[in-house]
């Protein structure tokens, strides 16, 4: 996902938002990775990447108290998000059964 916040001190807002929410989802079995980055020169831009053991893990964060506090109070910072969803084509950890959707 990749945001872009009204200014500087919204950005700030919303990365203290990402941290409350991710005690939330550190606790949670199927999802593998979950981070924040900021983009060097674009100060009000922010990018996640998350990695969900399958769909199913996805659609389950996305049902959580934690997530949908987020869900709701981010758009308090942003003037524009953007959601790319990915499928393993090839890559180190990726099932051998030609499967992309595992």
């Amino acid at each position: 996902m990749r945001f872009t916040a009204r200014d500087t001190a919204a950005a700030e807002r919303f990365d203290a938002l990402a941290a409350e929410t991710l005690k939330g989802i550190e606790g949670e079995p199927g999802t593998l990775v979950y981070v924040n980055h900021n983009v060097p020169r674009e100060p009000n831009v922010r990018v996640f990447y998350e990695l969900y053991a399958g769909r199913e893990a996805f659609e389950a964060r996305e049902e959580q108290p934690h997530v949908r506090h987020f869900l709701a109070e981010r758009e308090h910072f942003l003037t524009s998000k953007e959601v790319t969803f990915l499928h393993d084509i090839a890559g180190k950890g990726i099932p051998q059964d030609g499967d992309p959707k595992k």
